[in-house]
């Protein structure tokens, strides 16, 4: 072994022996993108970033110039942060992920309040920034209770107008900015169904709509997407099972956050931190989206109509798959 083969080695165990930690750090990273970013040169990084996350329509991403006072909040309230650009600047979208505020043994209400107070100073970042449409994580109010199927959660499901609304209303007026709020939603004109609903609120605190959501995918849409995830390890109180056959367990895993933008050109930005409440900005240029559909023609030679036929027959009480088999397998040999 040579001495470059000795320094690697030296190098390696270093870092078999740093990502032992449990904090959901990367070797001590907070991202992957910050891991190379650190340990690569500059041209060796650009090279693997293009082949990890594409380019931005043939160039790579550039930082946003954002006021100093709107980054000193970052620092005083300790949330991972990522300003990237897409030129031409036209829409300004910002996403957060986060952590609950309190354990899931607290009190519901305590909960929800506490949620408010933690997002409070990110939200008035993405204000201060500039930020057009704010989009929050799945069910942000609440924890990730849906694994353990039991009904006390359910306090936490709320109509359209609910509270987590009210409160948002007032920052999409303060900021003139558009918010998505993703809540579990108790539907009260119809028997009380819950629904995992995305509250689409207007930047003049009104209500535009709602979506109760299935996923995206920015390629096959012509669109951009946030794809948001929570951070950390939600423990709650009595243990589940998840279906697999395995042991009863208190939690669901660590969420690894990781957040991130899709363009429809299937390049993306850097993502957020693993283990951190984080803020990403991205300026996002819509003409992008009839670009795409121009070059790569989905919607042109696509057939809905044949789609919506077939639903229609497959709803039907007397419907009958499709099946194409081989006449002869079922024949007997002579």
């Amino acid at each position: 072994m040579d001495k470059n083969e000795e320094e690697i080695a030296a190098q390696n165990g270093n870092l078999e022996e740093s990502s032992s930690t449990k904090d959901g750090s990367i070797c001590g990273y907070k991202s992957l993108h910050h891991l190379l970013s650190v340990n690569l040169k500059p041209h060796l990084y650009k090279e693997v970033s293009r082949l990890l996350i594409g380019l931005n329509c043939g160039k790579p991403l550039e930082l946003i110039a954002l006021p100093e006072a709107a980054k000193a909040l970052s620092s005083k309230h300790d949330f991972d942060l990522q300003e990237l650009l897409r030129e031409p600047q036209v829409v300004r979208v910002g996403l957060i992920q986060n952590s609950l505020a309190l354990p899931t043994t607290a009190p519901i209400l305590d909960q929800k309040r506490a949620i408010f107070q933690k997002l409070k100073p990110i939200i008035d970042y993405t204000g201060a920034s500039g930020v057009n449409i704010l989009c929050l994580q799945e069910a942000w109010m609440t924890p990730f209770a849906f694994c353990t199927r039991e009904k006390r959660w359910c306090e936490f499901a709320e109509p359209v107008d609910g509270e987590s609304t009210r409160f948002l209303q007032e920052y999409a007026r303060k900021y003139n900015m558009v918010i998505i709020s993703p809540i579990l939603e108790r539907d009260v004109n119809h028997g009380e169904t819950l629904w995992n609903t995305a509250i689409i609120i207007g930047n003049h605190g009104n209500i535009i709509g709602k979506h109760r959501k299935a996923r995206n995918a920015a390629i096959a849409n012509s669109y951009f997407v946030g794809s948001i995830n929570r951070v950390g390890t939600e423990t709650f109180p009595n243990p589940f099972t998840s279906g697999d056959g395995k042991p009863q367990h208190a939690d669901f895993g660590h969420f690894y956050g990781s957040s991130h933008f899709s363009a429809p050109d299937a390049s993306c930005t850097p993502s957020l931190s693993r283990y951190k409440d984080g803020l990403l900005i991205s300026d996002m240029d819509l003409n992008l989206c009839r670009q795409l559909k121009d070059k790569w023609g989905f919607r042109m030679t696509a057939r809905y109509e044949l789609y919506a036929d077939l639903l229609a027959r497959y709803l039907k009480p007397d419907f009958e798959p499709q099946v194409i088999s081989d006449p002869l397998l079922h024949k007997k040999s002579l």
